[in-house]
């Protein structure tokens, strides 16, 4: 048995990257697959996992515990986890200066990050875009949401900070690009690794058109690695209490000198978060505290009919056996 990295997912079939050799395409072992309780324990971008290589065939037999994960709640109705990537160090989350700058979106994305351990930086892109002053006002908005993240600004036009952005990759390092379609991920990518990636021109909003399709793990000179992502229209929150928390620290700390333990921060006297902090970064706060418990919830009442299916099924076995 061998450790390999995960290098792409297609559907049923990996890319994998054992260690010390060259890419192979794998399969799960049906055992494997059998076992999984659901897709999170299958393997995803980034993971590193137990195979067996023969002349004919890798197959893929676990998954090695992750130290970071990239998770969001699956987009739609159905309430569960969508792995984007594992043991992932540094997410660098990307927004244009143009059409995409949203402090809101930009929350989210830290609190999934930081709810998976993984550090995050805010790069703000296409810089060409606007002038001094209407950057300075994008860091200042930043800055009184409560977001501490280092904040790079970068141009794919001018070449501005790309070259600093590249320097803070780090041999043996695992860092990914985050952010919506079009706000010039793969068009960084091509500046800093010089691949063929394809992408097409920015229309004439500025707006850059999708063009990754999957998560792929590409090794750099220096020896560390980049996942690209496709661009993410939803990112829900789920089971992401730390993420919150840590996302919005200056609420959560000052939350200990309010008068009541189990303040709300909406109505009640001598409320030290609604003394300090900002309407609009209290009700940001409180969207994602709520969007956060209803999504939980939900998945705690489908993880328990899930085990009640389970115990109804052995219970039909356990009877047709005997009956047999």
């Amino acid at each position: 048995m061998k450790t390999a990295r995960v290098i792409a997912v297609e559907r049923d079939l990996y890319t994998v990257r054992p260690t010390g050799g060259e890419d192979v395409r794998a399969r799960l072992s049906g055992r494997f697959r059998h076992d999984a309780a659901d897709a999170t324990e299958l393997p995803c971008t980034g993971d590193r996992v137990a195979v067996e290589i023969s002349d004919e065939s890798c197959v893929i037999h676990d998954v090695l515990p992750r130290d970071t994960v990239l998770r969001r709640k699956r987009p739609g109705k159905d309430v569960a986890f969508q792995l984007i990537a594992a043991n992932i160090d540094v997410a660098f989350v990307v927004q244009g200066c143009g059409f995409d700058f949203n402090v809101r979106r930009l929350q989210r994305y830290l609190v999934v990050c930081r709810d998976g351990g993984i550090h995050p930086v805010i790069v703000l892109s296409k810089t060409d875009l606007v002038d001094e002053d209407e950057r300075a006002g994008m860091i200042r908005e930043i800055r009184a949401a409560g977001i501490d993240a280092d904040v790079r600004c970068i141009s794919n036009v001018t070449g501005e900070g790309v070259d600093g952005l590249s320097d803070a990759f780090e041999p043996g390092m695992t860092y990914c690009l985050l952010g919506s379609s079009g706000v010039g991920k793969t068009t960084l990518i091509n500046r800093l690794l010089g691949t063929d990636y394809v992408t097409q021109e920015c229309s004439a909003t500025g707006e850059g058109i999708h063009t990754t399709t999957r998560r792929q793990l590409i090794e750099m000179e220096n020896g560390g690695y980049l996942v690209d992502t496709p661009g993410m229209r939803e990112l829900g929150i789920l089971d992401a209490d730390d993420g919150i928390s840590e996302s919005f620290s200056d609420i959560t700390d000052l939350a200990t000198q309010c008068r009541f333990a189990d303040c709300t921060h909406t109505h009640e006297p001598d409320c030290a978060v609604r003394a300090t902090v900002g309407e609009q970064d209290l009700a940001d706060y409180q969207k994602l505290l709520r969007e956060n418990e209803r999504n939980s919830q939900k998945l705690h009442e489908r993880r328990q009919a899930d085990r009640q299916f389970a115990r109804h099924c052995k219970a039909v076995m356990k009877q047709k056996n005997h009956g047999a």
